[in-house]
């Protein structure tokens, strides 16, 4: 997945649910970056030790911040680390829950469904590479979560952590995301790269040859598409006639270059979705309409398009 506009490059049983395992942390990861402070200090609850699975070996009281717990929970992928964030983030692990599944509704992640905050074995914790692929898209727009996955290692007190993303060491500009394992959901990875302004992000479930996977599948990003400047920041892609207004039409403008994904031989076309007119005043800056991207007859993105000039009802 293109990172930037959400294109789709290539996907194989993008949309079957499955078990994520500790991608789930992805979500409980950017709340916590989105939500907490990262200097806060927490008190480890008892509900947060001896979680099975991957850990840190909290202690019932134990005070660590925000960041260091955040740092363990994303490196070593440790489920008392999640489940203590979850805690000091909402008050109770059903409750953060209950925050889980409402962002994930926000980002339109129509087949994830959280049950918890780490990843272990629920058949009501679930989600599909493509919702994956989307969430961790918005979260590596977050700068807080991008620095700490993209981290190979972290030191807090006498805490060590290293990221078990080996992508980080083995691809050329590799910046996260999360490893995944139970016996039940098989090894999930979720990764992202960025070289020459672009960021790609790879997501795959049960998958016992990973690291290669994802080594080809973002070569694959890289090499067949190319960002396509379709229009510049500012410029004007249609122009509204204004009735009862000083003057005749206004400008409808980009806020942003559109930029999209596109190989070689893909055909680009750019559409407006605009009034047939609009009633004076205009305001300058009020948003216009739409301007969509089209691949081969194919809607890929929208941008907002914005009124480029005041114009003020006629003398």
């Amino acid at each position: 997945m293109d990172g930037a506009t959400g294109r789709v490059l290539w996907e194989h049983r993008a949309r079957e649910q499955a078990l994520i395992a500790s991608t789930t942390k992805i979500m409980t990861g950017l709340l916590t970056a989105e939500q907490c402070d990262l200097q806060a200090q927490v008190a480890v609850p008892r509900e947060a030790v001896g979680v099975e699975g991957s850990s840190l070996y909290l202690k019932e009281g134990e005070r660590l911040s925000v960041e260091a717990l955040l740092y363990g929970m994303m490196l070593h992928s440790g489920n008392d680390a999640a489940t203590a964030l979850a805690i000091y983030c909402a008050g109770s692990v059903p409750e953060f829950v209950e925050t889980m599944n409402a962002r994930a509704a926000e980002l339109g992640l129509t087949s994830t469904h959280y049950a918890n905050p780490h990843g272990l074995d629920s058949e009501d914790n679930y989600s599909t590479a493509y919702d994956l692929a989307v969430l961790t898209a918005a979260a590596m727009d977050n700068p807080t979560f991008h620095r700490v996955v993209s981290s190979k290692t972290a030191v807090f007190g006498t805490r060590q952590f290293t990221n078990h993303n080996k992508l980080l060491w083995r691809y050329e500009g590799a910046v996260g995301v999360k490893t995944g394992y139970t016996k039940s959901a098989g090894r999930i990875l979720v990764s992202c790269a960025e070289r020459g302004g672009r960021r790609l992000i790879a997501v795959t479930i049960n998958d016992p040859r990973d690291w290669e996977d994802h080594c080809r599948m973002l070569d694959y990003g890289f090499s067949a598409y190319e960002d396509r400047l379709l229009a510049e920041q500012g410029e004007t892609v249609a122009s509204v006639p204004v009735i009862g207004g000083a003057e005749g039409q206004v400008e409808a403008v980009t806020d942003r270059p559109i930029c999209v994904p596109a190989a070689e031989h893909e055909r680009t076309e750019l559409r407006c979705e605009l009034p047939a007119f609009v009633y004076a005043p205009v305001l300058a800056g009020e948003q216009a309409g739409w301007l969509t991207v089209w691949i081969d007859g194919v809607k890929t993105a929208k941008a907002p398009l914005y009124w480029r000039e005041t114009v003020m009802e006629e003398p």
